[in-house]
């Protein structure tokens, strides 16, 4: 039987001008060419090749003697070539680009992005990629432990959890929603350190730096937001995790050490509802 999308040994039924035909064994009637291009010099009658099977521009089954970047079953990351109204077409390292349906994206794509996908059949027995349904896909094995740093791509977000990452585009891993990841996007390839592991072998990552490198930032961000409310912020650090998250960009426990350096350097002052930026007279005092 031939298998759509991998690799297979198949034997020489016939020579032609242009190719050879393959089949399971040399009396088999139903055969699939290979091009005259890629058939090895010396080939004859008989003879096994290992080759992949997919579908010419004119949804012709075909072989090649070519690596493709991508089998059924597996992940790749790969180029868009370009993006066309009903979908974008991949770079995959055969002659016919490879289809990926815009049904079957996350967010907008553009010349040139990498992204990763699966390969997939679809109802009228094409390959197709797709950008879904990768995370049960990913492994749960990497070598990381808490602390180290790692490099991934941004492959999904999730409302409820956060953005999801394929670390070396293969290992699950994902960025709590408490982190700002806003500025990201789909196919981002993102540093980040290993917060923890999960006892299942995910991984949770932070694009933040140990605390008491990142209080200074936070500090800092702070004093900005604090200027764009016109030096009074309308919340204090008894705000809820969800308003501090939206208008701060961090989380609670962030904040609060934020707030905490601040107030100990006597920028700020903290009423009961605010959190009030002080000027240089009333922090000299």
């Amino acid at each position: 039987m031939f298998k759509l999308g991998e690799k297979q040994r198949l034997t020489v039924a016939k020579t032609v001008d242009f190719g050879v035909y393959l089949a399971e064994d040399e009396q088999d009637e139903r055969r699939v060419l290979l091009p005259a291009k890629q058939v090895p010099e010396g080939t004859k009658p008989g003879d096994e090749l290992e080759v992949f099977l997919y579908k010419d521009s004119q949804d012709r089954l075909i072989a090649t003697t070519h690596e493709p970047k991508l089998r059924i079953g597996q992940m790749a990351v790969l180029k868009v070539i370009s993006v066309q109204r009903i979908g974008a077409f991949l770079d995959w390292g055969l002659e016919k680009d490879l289809f990926l349906p815009y049904k079957e994206q996350i967010g907008t794509l553009y010349e040139g992005d990498e992204v990763l996908v699966r390969l997939y059949i679809d109802k009228s027995s094409r390959l197709c990629a797709s950008m879904k349904e990768l995370y049960e896909r990913m492994a749960l094995d990497s070598p990381y432990q808490t602390g180290d740093l790692v490099t991934g791509r941004v492959y999904e977000f999730s409302n409820n959890f956060g953005a999801f990452v394929a670390v070396d585009d293969c290992y699950s891993a994902l960025i709590p929603k408490h982190e700002d990841h806003s500025f990201l996007r789909i196919g981002d390839v993102v540093e980040a350190r290993v917060s923890g592991v999960k006892p299942d072998g995910k991984l949770d990552l932070t694009l933040r730096q140990k605390a008491h490198l990142q209080m200074d930032q936070d500090a800092a961000a702070m004093l900005v937001v604090l200027q764009e409310y016109g030096g009074v912020l309308p919340f204090n650090d008894k705000a809820s995790p969800e308003i501090i998250l939206r208008e701060m960009k961090m989380s609670k426990s962030a904040f609060k050490r934020a707030v905490g350096r601040l107030y100990k350097e006597r920028r700020i002052e903290i009423t009961d509802h605010s959190i009030r930026l002080l000027g240089e007279k009333e922090e000299q005092e």
